[in-house]
């Protein structure tokens, strides 16, 4: 539960004023169907249409009420973060009921018009280095304060529901180990790697040698380093580069939360990547956030947190990615539950670190990560975001294991 205090809200006012009055109805018709009240800034206190509320908000400008009302997908965060608007109460339970109301709607003309340019805007890659640095190369030190010990920045894998964060990460990087069907001496690339964990863990655990590209010079720093201490660097290389560029031939292709910086108009290409990359029997896992149907992410986060970044649908991954190379499919898990437990830790985490987070950064900072991680977790629990982990191969290859009995034998687990 994410809190802010503010002073208790007066009783509804009685008002004649008919601009204000227009308001009033605009701000009724928006919170009807959840648990909030809202108090104005001239004092007047409006009830949500479920109560008791979980959370209260205060607006404390007309102008900022009206930018939310004219594009509430953007203009919320911006009031939240500067300000304009504070919240009391529960922000993971508002967000999920405001992102619940329209989770099987689909979005209209102007939605659609910018869904298009974006589909055909490339992810270059001098594009790609700036959308990294954006988000991945603000500081080692920030994500220290709130990540596991590993560093791992995606989905946790929870065999149970009351796992500890850290064992939870160390099961997903077994759970994809298992799922790769690794062999010591294979050859392993993986496309985005993040700090580093997973390749050190399959390098260290399953004998297999690593090439892992990425273009965060700082995650890059942290990764080598972290090969060094554990005796890893001749099993593990770490390359500063853009997955495009990966050469040579692999027996297992990775990637972990790298997609959704892709772009959707370079799946073909990716595609490409991954069919010259891999050997015969080659196989590979993608492991990404998607959606249910298409639609762009929020634009508050697009413009503040996650540049350039999409979630695709299943049905996008396959035709673009897959169906052109014949590779098949072998398995498709859906971590969505994971996902949004993992984001209650990370939020936890965040929270008792704010002081230090504000030392490094500002108020208005916190206020955006704690906005993101709520949201997050929010949109996984009302089904606005999905978490696929897909398992492929080519079509031709006939060496593949016979049932999952191999994910689910918890002998030997490496925690």
């Amino acid at each position: 539960m994410v809190k802010e205090m503010e002073q208790t809200p007066p009783a509804m006012q009685e008002t004649t004023d008919g601009a204000s009055q227009w308001l009033t109805t605009k701000i009724k018709s928006l919170i009807k169907d959840i648990p909030v009240d809202v108090t104005l800034w001239d004092k007047r206190h409006i009830l949500g249409g479920i109560q008791p509320a979980t959370a209260h908000i205060t607006i404390h400008s007309r102008i900022a009420l009206l930018k939310i009302l004219i594009d509430p997908e953007l203009y919320v965060g911006e009031a939240y973060v500067n300000g304009k608007l504070t919240i009391k109460g529960d922000l993971v339970t508002l967000i999920k009921f405001w992102g619940s109301r329209d989770v099987n709607d689909r979005p209209g003309l102007g939605y659609q018009i910018r869904k298009l340019i974006f589909d055909i805007r490339a992810n270059t890659l001098s594009r790609a280095k700036g959308y990294i640095y954006h988000h991945y190369d603000i500081s080692n030190d920030f994500y220290k304060l709130w990540l596991d010990k590993n560093m791992s920045y995606t989905c946790a894998y929870f065999p149970e529901p009351n796992m500890e964060l850290e064992a939870a990460q160390v099961a997903k990087m077994e759970h994809i180990c298992r799922k790769l069907e690794l062999k010591p001496g294979e050859k392993v690339v993986e496309a985005g790697c993040g700090w580093g964990a997973l390749a050190i863990y399959m390098a260290k655990h399953y004998g297999v040698n690593v090439q892992a590209y990425n273009i965060s010079k700082e995650q890059l720093a942290y990764a080598q380093e972290q090969a060094k201490i554990q005796n890893l660097s001749d099993k593990v290389q770490f390359i500063e580069d853009d997955y495009r560029n990966i050469s040579s031939k692999f027996d297992a292709f990775v990637s972990v939360g790298m997609l959704e910086h892709v772009g959707k108009a370079c799946y073909p290409e990716m595609g490409s990547v991954i069919h010259r990359s891999l050997t015969p029997e080659g196989r590979g896992l993608l492991h990404f956030i998607g959606r249910n149907y298409p639609r762009h992410i929020n634009r508050w986060i697009r413009r503040h947190i996650f540049p350039g970044a999409y979630p695709p649908t299943l049905c996008e991954v396959i035709s673009d990615i897959f169906e052109p190379w014949n590779f098949s499919v072998t398995d498709i898990e859906n971590l969505r539950l994971h996902y949004a437990k993992t984001l209650e830790h990370w939020l936890v985490r965040f929270e008792k670190k704010t002081d230090r987070v504000k030392e490094i950064f500002d108020e208005q900072f916190v206020r955006a990560w704690r906005l993101y991680l709520a949201g997050s977790e929010a949109s996984f629990l009302s089904s606005r975001l999905q978490l696929f982990q897909i398992t492929f191969t080519r079509g031709t290859n006939n060496n593949l294991a016979w049932n999952r009995n191999h994910l689910y034998q918890m002998d030997g687990l490496n925690m």
